[in-house]
Protein backbone atom coordinates (compact mmCIF):
# COMPACT_ATOMS: atom_id res chain seq x y z
CA UNK A 1 0.00 0.00 0.00
CA UNK A 2 3.11 1.94 0.50
CA UNK A 3 4.25 2.10 -3.08
CA UNK A 4 0.28 3.16 -4.04
CA UNK A 5 0.75 5.83 -2.03
CA UNK A 6 3.74 7.20 -3.31
CA UNK A 7 2.03 7.09 -6.72
CA UNK A 8 -0.39 9.47 -5.33
CA UNK A 9 2.04 11.70 -4.19
CA UNK A 10 3.97 11.40 -7.44
CA UNK A 11 0.74 12.35 -9.38
CA UNK A 12 -0.63 15.04 -6.87
CA UNK A 13 2.55 16.91 -7.13
CA UNK A 14 3.24 16.03 -11.10
CA UNK A 15 5.72 14.55 -9.92
CA UNK A 16 8.05 17.20 -8.84
CA UNK A 17 10.87 15.79 -7.78
CA UNK A 18 11.20 13.62 -11.11
CA UNK A 19 10.27 16.72 -13.66
CA UNK A 20 11.29 19.73 -11.37
CA UNK A 21 7.85 21.27 -12.36
CA UNK A 22 7.02 24.09 -10.52
CA UNK A 23 3.68 25.61 -9.31
CA UNK A 24 2.65 28.07 -11.30
CA UNK A 25 -0.83 31.01 -11.23
CA UNK A 26 -1.61 30.00 -14.30
CA UNK A 27 -0.79 26.56 -15.62
CA UNK A 28 -0.99 25.44 -19.30
CA UNK A 29 -3.40 23.30 -20.28
CA UNK A 30 -0.84 20.27 -20.34
CA UNK A 31 -0.52 20.51 -16.78
CA UNK A 32 -4.13 21.25 -16.06
CA UNK A 33 -5.15 17.82 -17.83
CA UNK A 34 -2.01 15.90 -16.24
CA UNK A 35 -3.84 17.31 -12.58
CA UNK A 36 -7.25 16.31 -14.33
CA UNK A 37 -6.20 12.96 -14.42
CA UNK A 38 -3.97 12.29 -11.72
CA UNK A 39 -7.10 13.03 -9.57
CA UNK A 40 -9.17 10.54 -11.98
CA UNK A 41 -6.65 7.70 -10.86
CA UNK A 42 -6.89 8.54 -7.67
CA UNK A 43 -10.64 7.49 -7.79
CA UNK A 44 -9.76 4.42 -9.63
CA UNK A 45 -7.16 3.13 -6.90
CA UNK A 46 -9.40 0.59 -5.36
CA UNK A 47 -9.89 -1.42 -8.43
CA UNK A 48 -6.09 -1.29 -9.61
CA UNK A 49 -3.90 -4.27 -8.38
CA UNK A 50 -1.21 -3.85 -6.59
CA UNK A 51 0.99 -5.64 -8.28
CA UNK A 52 0.70 -3.78 -11.48
CA UNK A 53 4.29 -2.24 -11.70
CA UNK A 54 3.35 0.94 -13.91
CA UNK A 55 0.47 1.75 -11.34
CA UNK A 56 2.95 1.43 -8.72
CA UNK A 57 5.80 3.31 -10.02
CA UNK A 58 3.46 6.14 -10.69
CA UNK A 59 4.18 5.90 -14.64
CA UNK A 60 0.69 5.71 -15.88
CA UNK A 61 -0.43 7.53 -18.89
CA UNK A 62 -3.68 6.70 -19.19
CA UNK A 63 -3.05 2.91 -19.97
CA UNK A 64 -5.83 0.37 -19.09
CA UNK A 65 -3.94 -1.17 -16.23
CA UNK A 66 -4.60 1.92 -14.42
CA UNK A 67 -7.74 1.59 -14.72
CA UNK A 68 -8.86 3.98 -17.84
CA UNK A 69 -9.87 2.57 -21.19
CA UNK A 70 -7.17 3.63 -23.64
CA UNK A 71 -8.40 0.96 -26.51
CA UNK A 72 -8.37 2.89 -29.93
CA UNK A 73 -10.87 2.15 -32.90
CA UNK A 74 -9.87 -0.80 -35.02
CA UNK A 75 -10.81 1.40 -38.22
CA UNK A 76 -9.89 5.07 -38.86
CA UNK A 77 -10.50 7.40 -41.57
CA UNK A 78 -7.81 9.94 -41.73
CA UNK A 79 -9.33 12.65 -44.25
CA UNK A 80 -8.30 15.39 -46.60
CA UNK A 81 -4.60 15.41 -45.42
CA UNK A 82 -1.45 16.26 -47.90
CA UNK A 83 0.01 12.41 -47.91
CA UNK A 84 4.03 12.45 -47.69
CA UNK A 85 6.05 9.86 -48.33
CA UNK A 86 9.97 10.06 -49.53
CA UNK A 87 8.95 9.99 -53.25
CA UNK A 88 6.11 11.56 -53.46
CA UNK A 89 3.28 13.88 -51.57
CA UNK A 90 -0.46 13.88 -52.72
CA UNK A 91 -3.68 15.09 -51.54
CA UNK A 92 -5.45 12.11 -50.11
CA UNK A 93 -7.27 10.26 -47.21
CA UNK A 94 -5.85 7.34 -45.92
CA UNK A 95 -7.87 4.34 -44.53
CA UNK A 96 -7.11 2.37 -41.57
CA UNK A 97 -7.85 -1.26 -40.30
CA UNK A 98 -6.96 -3.33 -38.25
CA UNK A 99 -3.32 -1.69 -37.51
CA UNK A 100 -2.63 -1.88 -41.27
CA UNK A 101 -2.92 1.01 -44.00
CA UNK A 102 -5.97 -0.10 -46.53
CA UNK A 103 -6.24 2.61 -48.84
CA UNK A 104 -4.85 5.66 -50.01
CA UNK A 105 -6.83 7.61 -52.28
CA UNK A 106 -9.57 10.15 -52.85
CA UNK A 107 -12.48 10.62 -51.79
CA UNK A 108 -13.00 6.89 -49.53
CA UNK A 109 -16.15 5.98 -48.04
CA UNK A 110 -16.68 4.65 -44.81
CA UNK A 111 -19.16 3.40 -42.67
CA UNK A 112 -20.41 4.97 -38.78
CA UNK A 113 -18.31 2.52 -37.39
CA UNK A 114 -15.16 4.64 -38.46
CA UNK A 115 -13.40 7.22 -36.67
CA UNK A 116 -13.07 9.86 -38.52
CA UNK A 117 -9.76 12.48 -38.32
CA UNK A 118 -9.81 15.74 -40.22
CA UNK A 119 -6.42 16.33 -41.60
CA UNK A 120 -7.43 19.08 -43.79
CA UNK A 121 -4.31 21.67 -44.13
CA UNK A 122 -2.05 19.54 -42.83
CA UNK A 123 0.42 16.51 -43.22
CA UNK A 124 -0.14 13.01 -42.81
CA UNK A 125 3.42 11.35 -42.89
CA UNK A 126 4.78 8.17 -41.49
CA UNK A 127 5.91 7.44 -37.74
CA UNK A 128 9.30 8.45 -37.21
CA UNK A 129 12.08 5.94 -36.62
CA UNK A 130 14.37 6.52 -34.33
CA UNK A 131 17.18 4.63 -34.97
CA UNK A 132 19.41 5.07 -32.04
CA UNK A 133 18.47 5.26 -28.33
CA UNK A 134 19.49 3.05 -25.28
CA UNK A 135 16.66 2.46 -22.84
CA UNK A 136 17.16 0.70 -19.54
CA UNK A 137 20.88 0.30 -20.69
CA UNK A 138 23.33 -0.19 -17.49
CA UNK A 139 26.02 2.29 -17.87
CA UNK A 140 29.15 4.26 -16.10
CA UNK A 141 27.69 2.57 -12.57
CA UNK A 142 24.37 3.64 -13.06
CA UNK A 143 21.45 2.93 -15.46
CA UNK A 144 19.98 5.25 -17.90
CA UNK A 145 16.41 6.88 -15.89
CA UNK A 146 14.10 5.60 -18.95
CA UNK A 147 13.02 1.96 -19.74
CA UNK A 148 10.90 0.70 -22.49
CA UNK A 149 7.72 1.95 -21.66
CA UNK A 150 8.85 5.97 -20.62
CA UNK A 151 11.12 6.14 -22.99
CA UNK A 152 8.92 5.19 -25.37
CA UNK A 153 6.13 6.73 -24.33
CA UNK A 154 7.74 9.98 -24.81
CA UNK A 155 8.70 8.96 -28.70
CA UNK A 156 5.16 8.67 -29.22
CA UNK A 157 4.46 11.63 -27.54
CA UNK A 158 7.05 13.19 -30.00
CA UNK A 159 5.83 11.67 -33.24
CA UNK A 160 8.25 8.85 -33.03
CA UNK A 161 6.38 5.18 -33.25
CA UNK A 162 9.38 3.00 -33.70
CA UNK A 163 13.13 2.82 -32.59
CA UNK A 164 15.76 0.96 -32.92
CA UNK A 165 17.44 -0.19 -29.23
CA UNK A 166 21.36 -1.16 -28.56
CA UNK A 167 21.38 -4.44 -26.76
CA UNK A 168 25.10 -4.96 -24.26
CA UNK A 169 26.26 -7.96 -23.96
CA UNK A 170 26.42 -9.60 -20.89
CA UNK A 171 30.29 -10.34 -20.09
CA UNK A 172 30.65 -10.41 -23.37
CA UNK A 173 27.73 -12.70 -24.39
CA UNK A 174 25.68 -12.20 -26.69
CA UNK A 175 22.89 -14.46 -26.09
CA UNK A 176 22.64 -13.01 -22.40
CA UNK A 177 22.66 -9.50 -23.38
CA UNK A 178 19.27 -10.53 -25.83
CA UNK A 179 17.80 -12.67 -22.81
CA UNK A 180 18.19 -9.29 -20.34
CA UNK A 181 17.10 -7.20 -23.28
CA UNK A 182 13.95 -9.48 -24.14
CA UNK A 183 13.16 -9.21 -20.56
CA UNK A 184 13.48 -5.33 -20.52
CA UNK A 185 11.34 -4.74 -23.36
CA UNK A 186 8.22 -6.37 -22.22
CA UNK A 187 7.11 -2.79 -20.90
CA UNK A 188 6.71 -1.38 -24.68
CA UNK A 189 4.25 0.54 -25.57
CA UNK A 190 5.29 1.14 -29.49
CA UNK A 191 7.29 -1.08 -31.89
CA UNK A 192 10.42 -1.59 -31.27
CA UNK A 193 14.01 -3.49 -33.19
CA UNK A 194 17.84 -4.17 -31.49
CA UNK A 195 21.11 -3.45 -32.46
CA UNK A 196 23.75 -5.95 -30.77
CA UNK A 197 27.20 -4.37 -29.43
CA UNK A 198 30.23 -6.78 -29.65
CA UNK A 199 32.73 -5.86 -27.10
CA UNK A 200 34.93 -9.31 -27.27
CA UNK A 201 35.64 -11.96 -29.86
CA UNK A 202 36.01 -15.37 -29.77
CA UNK A 203 34.83 -18.33 -31.92
CA UNK A 204 31.70 -18.39 -29.10
CA UNK A 205 31.04 -15.18 -30.24
CA UNK A 206 31.00 -15.63 -33.76
CA UNK A 207 28.19 -18.38 -33.36
CA UNK A 208 26.35 -16.33 -31.43
CA UNK A 209 26.19 -13.74 -34.15
CA UNK A 210 25.46 -16.23 -36.53
CA UNK A 211 22.31 -17.20 -34.25
CA UNK A 212 21.07 -13.24 -33.88
CA UNK A 213 20.91 -12.73 -37.29
CA UNK A 214 19.38 -16.11 -38.61
CA UNK A 215 16.68 -16.68 -35.88
CA UNK A 216 16.71 -13.35 -33.47
CA UNK A 217 15.98 -10.96 -36.30
CA UNK A 218 19.34 -8.58 -35.67
CA UNK A 219 20.60 -7.39 -38.81
CA UNK A 220 23.28 -5.08 -37.16
CA UNK A 221 26.03 -5.04 -34.82
CA UNK A 222 28.19 -1.97 -33.06
CA UNK A 223 31.84 -1.63 -32.30
CA UNK A 224 33.04 0.64 -29.88
CA UNK A 225 36.12 2.36 -30.60
CA UNK A 226 35.96 4.36 -27.67
CA UNK A 227 35.33 3.52 -24.08
CA UNK A 228 38.83 2.64 -23.01
CA UNK A 229 38.56 -0.39 -20.28
CA UNK A 230 35.02 -1.39 -20.94
CA UNK A 231 33.54 -1.37 -24.62
CA UNK A 232 36.52 -0.57 -26.61
CA UNK A 233 38.20 -3.03 -29.15
CA UNK A 234 40.81 -3.64 -31.13
CA UNK A 235 41.56 -2.90 -34.56
CA UNK A 236 42.28 -7.04 -34.70
CA UNK A 237 38.67 -7.60 -33.30
CA UNK A 238 37.09 -4.73 -35.43
CA UNK A 239 38.55 -6.36 -38.89
CA UNK A 240 37.23 -9.47 -37.55
CA UNK A 241 33.56 -8.70 -37.16
CA UNK A 242 33.69 -6.57 -39.99
CA UNK A 243 34.18 -9.93 -42.12
CA UNK A 244 31.60 -11.83 -39.91
CA UNK A 245 29.36 -8.82 -40.79
CA UNK A 246 29.78 -9.14 -44.38
CA UNK A 247 29.53 -12.83 -43.97
CA UNK A 248 26.08 -12.75 -42.68
CA UNK A 249 24.58 -9.62 -44.43
CA UNK A 250 24.90 -7.50 -41.13
CA UNK A 251 25.39 -3.85 -41.17
CA UNK A 252 28.97 -2.97 -39.33
CA UNK A 253 28.27 -0.27 -37.11
CA UNK A 254 30.98 1.77 -34.95
CA UNK A 255 31.24 4.38 -32.37
CA UNK A 256 33.90 6.61 -34.10
CA UNK A 257 36.44 8.24 -31.52
CA UNK A 258 40.03 7.13 -30.98
CA UNK A 259 39.83 5.46 -27.40
CA UNK A 260 43.02 5.79 -26.70
CA UNK A 261 43.86 9.16 -27.67
CA UNK A 262 40.72 10.23 -25.27
CA UNK A 263 42.29 8.41 -22.44
CA UNK A 264 45.37 10.28 -22.91
CA UNK A 265 42.86 13.65 -23.07
CA UNK A 266 41.83 13.13 -19.84
CA UNK A 267 44.76 12.61 -18.19
CA UNK A 268 45.91 15.31 -19.87
CA UNK A 269 42.91 17.84 -18.29
CA UNK A 270 43.12 15.92 -14.67
CA UNK A 271 46.57 17.25 -14.58
CA UNK A 272 45.74 20.65 -15.67
CA UNK A 273 43.49 20.56 -13.01
CA UNK A 274 40.11 20.49 -14.92
CA UNK A 275 37.55 18.71 -13.65
CA UNK A 276 34.11 19.62 -14.56
CA UNK A 277 31.81 18.86 -17.45
CA UNK A 278 34.08 21.53 -20.05
CA UNK A 279 37.19 18.69 -19.46
CA UNK A 280 34.94 16.14 -21.38
CA UNK A 281 35.18 18.38 -24.72
CA UNK A 282 38.56 19.62 -24.32
CA UNK A 283 39.67 15.59 -23.37
CA UNK A 284 37.86 14.12 -26.57
CA UNK A 285 38.72 17.00 -29.63
CA UNK A 286 36.92 16.56 -33.01
CA UNK A 287 40.25 15.36 -34.81
CA UNK A 288 40.51 12.25 -32.70
CA UNK A 289 36.48 11.63 -33.62
CA UNK A 290 38.09 12.34 -37.32
CA UNK A 291 40.38 9.82 -37.01
CA UNK A 292 38.34 7.17 -35.92
CA UNK A 293 35.91 7.66 -37.97
CA UNK A 294 38.36 7.52 -41.03
CA UNK A 295 40.35 4.63 -39.58
CA UNK A 296 36.57 2.49 -39.85
CA UNK A 297 36.26 3.30 -43.05
CA UNK A 298 39.11 2.24 -44.62
CA UNK A 299 39.25 -0.95 -42.92
CA UNK A 300 35.87 -1.59 -43.79
CA UNK A 301 36.68 -0.62 -47.64
CA UNK A 302 39.64 -3.12 -47.25
CA UNK A 303 37.14 -5.96 -45.79
CA UNK A 304 34.44 -4.41 -48.45
CA UNK A 305 31.54 -4.11 -45.76
CA UNK A 306 29.12 -1.51 -45.47
CA UNK A 307 29.63 0.69 -42.56
CA UNK A 308 27.50 3.14 -40.49
CA UNK A 309 28.96 5.51 -38.28
CA UNK A 310 26.52 6.32 -35.60
CA UNK A 311 26.43 10.13 -33.44
CA UNK A 312 28.42 12.15 -36.23
CA UNK A 313 29.00 15.10 -34.51
CA UNK A 314 32.17 17.23 -36.17
CA UNK A 315 33.05 18.58 -39.30
CA UNK A 316 35.95 16.36 -38.67
CA UNK A 317 33.85 13.15 -39.04
CA UNK A 318 31.44 14.38 -41.69
CA UNK A 319 34.04 15.23 -43.98
CA UNK A 320 35.63 11.59 -43.72
CA UNK A 321 32.29 10.52 -44.51
CA UNK A 322 31.93 13.04 -47.72
CA UNK A 323 34.96 11.73 -48.79
CA UNK A 324 34.60 8.04 -49.28
CA UNK A 325 30.75 8.55 -50.42
CA UNK A 326 32.42 10.37 -53.17
CA UNK A 327 34.66 7.91 -54.08
CA UNK A 328 31.82 5.16 -53.95
CA UNK A 329 32.50 3.55 -50.43
CA UNK A 330 29.36 2.30 -48.51
CA UNK A 331 29.46 4.66 -45.91
CA UNK A 332 26.00 5.78 -44.09
CA UNK A 333 26.77 8.92 -41.76
CA UNK A 334 23.80 9.17 -38.43
CA UNK A 335 23.77 12.48 -37.06
CA UNK A 336 22.13 13.10 -33.95
CA UNK A 337 19.69 15.97 -32.88
CA UNK A 338 21.84 17.61 -30.13
CA UNK A 339 24.78 17.74 -32.77
CA UNK A 340 22.69 19.63 -35.05
CA UNK A 341 21.07 22.23 -33.09
CA UNK A 342 23.17 22.74 -30.05
CA UNK A 343 26.89 23.99 -29.28
CA UNK A 344 29.43 23.38 -26.70
CA UNK A 345 29.15 26.60 -24.41
CA UNK A 346 26.41 24.71 -22.30
CA UNK A 347 29.51 22.81 -20.88
CA UNK A 348 30.97 25.92 -19.31
CA UNK A 349 27.95 27.11 -17.21
CA UNK A 350 28.99 27.90 -13.91
CA UNK A 351 25.80 25.49 -12.57
CA UNK A 352 27.28 22.08 -12.76
CA UNK A 353 23.52 20.87 -12.43
CA UNK A 354 23.35 22.67 -16.13
CA UNK A 355 26.25 21.72 -17.86
CA UNK A 356 26.77 18.32 -17.14
CA UNK A 357 22.93 17.40 -18.13
CA UNK A 358 24.94 18.66 -21.72
CA UNK A 359 28.01 15.67 -21.32
CA UNK A 360 27.66 12.89 -24.37
CA UNK A 361 30.20 11.06 -26.18
CA UNK A 362 31.22 12.08 -28.99
CA UNK A 363 31.21 15.47 -27.21
CA UNK A 364 28.66 18.37 -28.58
CA UNK A 365 31.40 20.51 -30.63
CA UNK A 366 31.36 24.27 -30.82
CA UNK A 367 30.18 26.54 -32.76
CA UNK A 368 29.69 25.80 -36.47
CA UNK A 369 29.77 22.27 -36.34
CA UNK A 370 26.13 21.66 -36.13
CA UNK A 371 25.21 24.19 -39.53
CA UNK A 372 28.16 22.15 -41.25
CA UNK A 373 26.06 18.80 -40.48
CA UNK A 374 23.00 20.10 -41.10
CA UNK A 375 24.34 21.57 -44.46
CA UNK A 376 25.36 17.95 -45.35
CA UNK A 377 21.83 16.41 -44.32
CA UNK A 378 20.38 18.52 -46.55
CA UNK A 379 23.15 17.57 -49.51
CA UNK A 380 22.94 13.80 -48.90
CA UNK A 381 26.71 13.31 -47.38
CA UNK A 382 24.56 12.36 -44.29
CA UNK A 383 22.01 10.56 -44.69
CA UNK A 384 19.23 9.74 -41.47
CA UNK A 385 19.12 11.48 -37.87
CA UNK A 386 19.27 9.61 -34.93
CA UNK A 387 19.08 10.69 -31.08
CA UNK A 388 21.47 8.82 -28.87
CA UNK A 389 18.88 9.05 -26.40
CA UNK A 390 20.20 8.24 -23.54
CA UNK A 391 18.98 9.73 -20.32
CA UNK A 392 20.21 10.08 -16.90
CA UNK A 393 18.70 12.43 -14.08
CA UNK A 394 20.80 15.27 -12.34
CA UNK A 395 21.17 13.57 -9.41
CA UNK A 396 23.25 10.16 -11.89
CA UNK A 397 25.16 13.13 -13.68
CA UNK A 398 26.35 14.00 -9.64
CA UNK A 399 28.71 10.93 -9.50
CA UNK A 400 30.95 12.95 -11.08
CA UNK A 401 30.59 16.32 -9.72
CA UNK A 402 34.50 16.13 -8.73
CA UNK A 403 35.20 14.33 -11.92
CA UNK A 404 34.14 14.70 -15.57
CA UNK A 405 34.90 11.06 -16.55
CA UNK A 406 32.52 9.98 -13.80
CA UNK A 407 29.64 11.76 -15.35
CA UNK A 408 27.19 9.31 -17.25
CA UNK A 409 27.65 9.99 -20.88
CA UNK A 410 23.79 10.60 -22.78
CA UNK A 411 21.44 13.37 -23.39
CA UNK A 412 17.68 13.03 -24.32
CA UNK A 413 15.78 13.58 -27.15
CA UNK A 414 13.29 10.43 -28.23
CA UNK A 415 10.37 13.00 -27.64
CA UNK A 416 12.10 16.16 -29.24
CA UNK A 417 13.79 15.08 -32.70
CA UNK A 418 10.92 15.05 -34.93
CA UNK A 419 10.25 18.80 -33.94
CA UNK A 420 12.88 20.38 -33.54
CA UNK A 421 14.49 18.70 -37.25
CA UNK A 422 10.79 19.64 -38.83
CA UNK A 423 11.70 24.01 -37.53
CA UNK A 424 15.70 23.66 -38.03
CA UNK A 425 15.33 22.05 -41.77
CA UNK A 426 11.87 22.02 -42.92
CA UNK A 427 10.91 25.75 -41.24
CA UNK A 428 14.31 27.16 -42.24
CA UNK A 429 13.98 26.06 -45.87
CA UNK A 430 17.10 23.56 -45.73
CA UNK A 431 14.97 20.68 -47.12
CA UNK A 432 11.33 19.69 -48.03
CA UNK A 433 8.92 17.96 -47.07
CA UNK A 434 9.81 14.91 -48.33
CA UNK A 435 13.54 14.91 -47.86
CA UNK A 436 11.95 15.46 -44.32
CA UNK A 437 10.32 11.57 -44.40
CA UNK A 438 12.83 10.34 -45.84
CA UNK A 439 15.18 11.76 -42.86
CA UNK A 440 13.18 10.92 -40.14
CA UNK A 441 11.53 7.77 -41.35
CA UNK A 442 12.07 5.73 -44.33
CA UNK A 443 15.71 5.94 -44.87
CA UNK A 444 16.05 4.14 -41.79
CA UNK A 445 13.58 1.79 -42.83
CA UNK A 446 15.12 0.94 -45.95
CA UNK A 447 18.88 0.56 -44.13
CA UNK A 448 17.52 -1.89 -41.81
CA UNK A 449 15.60 -4.09 -44.05
CA UNK A 450 11.82 -2.98 -42.93
CA UNK A 451 10.44 -1.32 -45.82
CA UNK A 452 7.90 -0.43 -46.91
CA UNK A 453 6.48 -2.08 -43.53
CA UNK A 454 7.52 1.07 -41.83
CA UNK A 455 8.62 3.88 -43.08
CA UNK A 456 5.83 4.57 -45.87
CA UNK A 457 2.16 5.04 -46.47
CA UNK A 458 1.19 2.66 -48.29
CA UNK A 459 -1.41 -0.05 -48.82
CA UNK A 460 0.01 -2.69 -46.56
CA UNK A 461 2.16 -0.44 -44.69
CA UNK A 462 1.97 -0.63 -41.04
CA UNK A 463 -0.13 2.13 -39.58
CA UNK A 464 2.36 3.91 -37.93
CA UNK A 465 1.37 7.66 -38.77
CA UNK A 466 1.46 10.86 -37.25
CA UNK A 467 -0.55 14.56 -38.48
CA UNK A 468 1.69 17.38 -38.61
CA UNK A 469 0.12 21.00 -38.62
CA UNK A 470 3.09 22.80 -39.94
CA UNK A 471 1.12 26.25 -38.41
CA UNK A 472 1.16 25.09 -34.89
CA UNK A 473 3.77 26.00 -32.39
CA UNK A 474 5.71 24.13 -30.33
CA UNK A 475 7.67 24.10 -27.02
CA UNK A 476 9.82 21.93 -24.94
CA UNK A 477 10.36 21.77 -21.31
CA UNK A 478 11.41 19.00 -18.31
CA UNK A 479 7.96 20.64 -16.90
CA UNK A 480 5.92 18.98 -19.45
CA UNK A 481 8.01 15.96 -21.49
CA UNK A 482 7.29 12.49 -20.90
CA UNK A 483 10.60 11.56 -19.99
CA UNK A 484 11.63 10.25 -16.31
CA UNK A 485 14.99 12.79 -16.55
CA UNK A 486 14.16 16.17 -14.46
CA UNK A 487 16.50 17.69 -16.66
CA UNK A 488 16.20 18.77 -21.05
CA UNK A 489 18.69 19.77 -23.05
CA UNK A 490 16.37 21.70 -25.04
CA UNK A 491 14.84 23.43 -22.73
CA UNK A 492 12.82 26.00 -23.37
CA UNK A 493 12.89 25.85 -27.30
CA UNK A 494 10.07 26.99 -29.26
CA UNK A 495 9.30 26.27 -33.41
CA UNK A 496 6.86 26.28 -35.61
CA UNK A 497 5.19 22.39 -36.70
CA UNK A 498 3.62 20.18 -34.39
CA UNK A 499 2.74 16.41 -34.36
CA UNK A 500 -0.96 16.84 -33.08
CA UNK A 501 -1.98 12.96 -33.68
CA UNK A 502 -0.27 10.18 -33.30
CA UNK A 503 -1.37 6.36 -34.54
CA UNK A 504 0.94 3.90 -33.49
CA UNK A 505 -0.11 -0.25 -34.79
CA UNK A 506 -3.42 1.02 -36.14
CA UNK A 507 -3.94 2.88 -32.18
CA UNK A 508 -4.32 6.71 -31.65
CA UNK A 509 -2.07 7.13 -28.65
CA UNK A 510 -1.45 10.91 -29.13
CA UNK A 511 -4.55 13.20 -29.55
CA UNK A 512 -5.34 16.57 -27.88
CA UNK A 513 -2.04 16.77 -26.48
CA UNK A 514 -3.01 13.46 -24.41
CA UNK A 515 -0.96 10.44 -24.15
CA UNK A 516 -2.80 6.94 -24.03
CA UNK A 517 -0.64 4.19 -24.04
CA UNK A 518 -0.55 0.76 -22.71
CA UNK A 519 2.50 -1.26 -21.31
CA UNK A 520 3.13 -4.91 -23.49
CA UNK A 521 1.35 -3.45 -26.55
CA UNK A 522 4.77 -2.80 -28.35
CA UNK A 523 6.34 -5.21 -31.24
CA UNK A 524 9.22 -6.56 -31.93
CA UNK A 525 10.61 -6.12 -35.47
CA UNK A 526 12.88 -8.89 -36.77
CA UNK A 527 14.69 -6.99 -39.25
CA UNK A 528 16.50 -9.21 -42.03
CA UNK A 529 20.23 -9.51 -43.22
CA UNK A 530 21.18 -8.07 -46.54
CA UNK A 531 19.56 -4.37 -46.66
CA UNK A 532 20.43 -2.97 -50.57
CA UNK A 533 23.39 -1.79 -49.00
CA UNK A 534 24.82 -5.14 -49.45
CA UNK A 535 23.39 -5.06 -53.51
CA UNK A 536 26.61 -5.58 -55.45
CA UNK A 537 29.06 -6.75 -52.84
CA UNK A 538 30.17 -10.09 -54.82
CA UNK A 539 30.40 -8.24 -58.10
CA UNK A 540 32.20 -5.44 -56.15
CA UNK A 541 34.58 -8.95 -54.96
CA UNK A 542 35.01 -10.26 -57.91
CA UNK A 543 36.50 -7.40 -59.30
CA UNK A 544 38.96 -6.85 -56.99
CA UNK A 545 40.03 -10.46 -56.86
CA UNK A 546 40.59 -10.06 -61.19
CA UNK A 547 42.50 -7.07 -60.77
CA UNK A 548 44.86 -7.96 -58.53
CA UNK A 549 46.56 -10.44 -61.56
CA UNK A 550 47.82 -12.83 -58.76
CA UNK A 551 49.05 -15.43 -58.28
CA UNK A 552 51.53 -15.17 -60.90
CA UNK A 553 53.17 -18.53 -61.85
CA UNK A 554 57.18 -18.46 -61.46
CA UNK A 555 59.67 -20.75 -62.09
CA UNK A 556 61.85 -22.30 -59.69
CA UNK A 557 65.21 -21.87 -60.26
CA UNK A 558 67.27 -24.95 -60.81
CA UNK A 559 70.99 -25.55 -59.66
Amino acid sequence: MLESVQFLYEFATFRKEKTEIHCQTHMDSKLRTRLFHSIFLLSHLLSVSESNQFCDAGIGYYESECGLDSASPSKILIKGGTVVNAHHQQVADVYIEDGIIAAVQSNVKVGDDVKVIDAMGKYVMPGGIDPHTHLAMEFMGTETIDDFFSGQAAALAGGTTMHIDFIIPVNGSLSAGYEAYVEKAKKSCMDYGFHMAITKWDETVSKEMEIMVKDKGINSFKFFLAYKGSLMISDELLLEGFKKCKSLGALAMVHAENGDAVFEGQKRMIELGITGPEGHALSRPPMIEGEATSRAIRLASFVNTPLYVVHVMSIDAMEEIARARKSGKRVIGEPVVSGLVLDDSCLWDPDFKIAAKFVMSPPIRGPGHGKALQAALSTGILQLVGTDHCTFNSTQKTLGIDDFRKIPNGVNGLEERMHIVWDSMVVSGQISVTDYVRLTSTECARIFNIYPRKGAILVGSDADIIILNPNSSFEISSSFHHSRSDTNVYEGRRGKGKVEVTISGGRIVWENDELRVVPGSGKYIKMQPFSYLFDGIDKADAEYLFSLRAPVKRFKMTS
